[in-house]
């Protein structure tokens, strides 16, 4: 720090030596111009080619529906939104799985019904040697 004795009324006055300060900021400023390059990461990805149609084709008109099973808090059991009672369940599944090319059945639950109800449901139809899928949306109604 220097000090300005000049003759007038105010007496000392400090005045900053600033090239000390200069020379810090241009060393961190070199150093920062060095390092930023090594920072950048790279990340390869391969995305599929953007296809001519913006949309996608809809199903076939003979697609079947999924096999859907849903349980509700009370405890009903429907397939394909048709009651059913729970110990026709898994022969009524196997019936429909056997006259179908895909042989996977989808699994939805309701909000409220209590998690323990809901594995009852799954264990029964894998105890039936279904394949189950749990759906992980609500369906559209």
């Amino acid at each position: 720090m220097a000090f300005d004795l000049g003759g007038g009324k105010g007496g000392i006055r400090p005045a900053m030596n600033v090239t000390p300060l200069v020379d810090v900021v241009l060393v961190l400023l070199i150093i920062f111009m060095v390092v930023t390059p090594l920072m950048t990461k790279q990340m390869w990805m391969t995305v599929p080619a953007k296809g001519d149609d913006p949309e996608a084709p809809p199903p076939p008109a003979d697609a079947v529906p999924p096999v859907v099973l849903t349980v509700d808090r009370s405890g009903v059991l429907r397939i394909n939104r048709e009651e059913v009672p729970r110990d026709q369940v898994v022969a009524r599944l196997q019936r429909m799985l056997n006259a179908r090319p895909d042989k996977i059945v989808f699994f939805d639950a309701s909000d409220d019904v209590p998690y323990g109800a809901a594995m009852d449901v799954l264990d029964l139809a894998r105890g039936g040697d279904i394949t189950v899928g749990v759906l992980p949306d609500k369906l559209a109604d």
